[in-house]
């Protein structure tokens, strides 16, 4: 199984990857398949590649229902907010 988090694009770097926001922490995010995403739009990440632009209610939605099931799983806090949170 993947899951993909959402997460907004905050700069655009020259070697066509950005930073992405995903749960305040900021990401290198490969954007070779979402092709000409923008800053501000949401992009669902997998594997720090961008894999598709989502639109906001979605990315917010998708957010909301993984932190419902961290409050139940903490491990899902490792996708949420890194590994560094385990």
């Amino acid at each position: 199984m993947c899951i993909g988090i959402p997460g907004q694009i905050v700069e655009r770097l020259p070697d066509g990857s950005a930073k992405v926001d995903v749960c305040g922490i900021k990401r290198d995010v490969n954007l070779m398949l979402v092709g000409d995403a923008q800053i501000g739009q949401w992009v669902l990440v997998h594997v720090g590649f961008a894999m598709a632009i989502i639109d906001e209610a979605e990315a917010r939605d998708t957010l909301d229902a993984l932190q419902n099931m961290f409050e139940v799983e903490p491990d899902v806090g490792g996708l949420l907010f890194g590994e560094e949170s385990r």
